[in-house]
């Protein structure tokens, strides 16, 4: 592995064996990915032609900020029907004001979408 590839935690990846796992010394961020290792990944998916791809690692790298209880629900708002235009564009502008702006992008393009395509509450 690279030396350079952290955990969560900010722990390298190196450290993380089987034994320490053992001697209980991981925990639960150390088996979270970082959002540098996240941004890593992107900026080869654009390099090799992959646009889509960088733009949701780059979305997850963002979303690493957030408990994991807090991505499932930004998921279940995005299911078409779930949530209405308000609610919607609401969770765009709490993303953006914690600093999740290509999130709130995402969101606030889904809210307009939708209730074009009729598909909010």
């Amino acid at each position: 592995m690279n030396a350079e590839t952290r955990a969560l935690s900010g722990r390298p990846v190196d450290d993380l064996t089987l034994d320490a796992v053992r001697a209980g010394e991981a925990g639960l961020a150390d088996l979270r990915i970082h959002p540098e290792t996240l941004e890593r990944q992107a900026v080869i998916a654009q390099q090799h032609g992959n646009p889509q791809l960088a733009a949701n690692l780059r979305r997850a790298a963002e979303l690493t900020s957030l408990p994991d209880e807090e991505v499932l629900a930004i998921y279940e708002a995005l299911r078409p029907g779930r949530s209405t235009g308000a609610e919607l564009t609401a969770l765009a502008g709490s993303l953006a004001a914690r600093g999740l702006p290509l999130n709130a992008a995402l969101v606030a393009e889904a809210a307009e979408v939708y209730a074009r395509r009729g598909l909010i509450r």
